[in-house]
């Protein structure tokens, strides 16, 4: 199957150089990033859904359960201790 793309013109010399280094074509390379993107893109797929909004909840990286319903008593808290 041929697939064509547009891209930003910084993109060639990068990719041209990563061909050369590596004795392949700029196709070969585009493929290798198109399937390394595949497969962490599924990766992802497969993670729970906690897991994958786990970096979006306060009380995931806080470990405050009710961080939520009293962020401004915890905000004042921590502003006062920085002084």
């Amino acid at each position: 199957m041929q697939l064509t793309i547009r891209m930003p013109d910084e993109y060639l010399p990068k990719i041209e150089k990563i061909a050369k280094q590596m004795g392949l074509k700029k196709s070969d390379i585009t493929r290798m990033a198109i399937k390394n993107f595949i497969a962490e893109y599924n990766t992802q797929d497969e993670k729970k859904p906690y897991a994958r909004a786990q970096h979006l909840l306060g009380v995931a990286e806080s470990n405050i359960a009710d961080l939520g319903q009293n962020h401004r008593t915890y905000l004042t808290k921590r502003i006062k201790n920085n002084r």
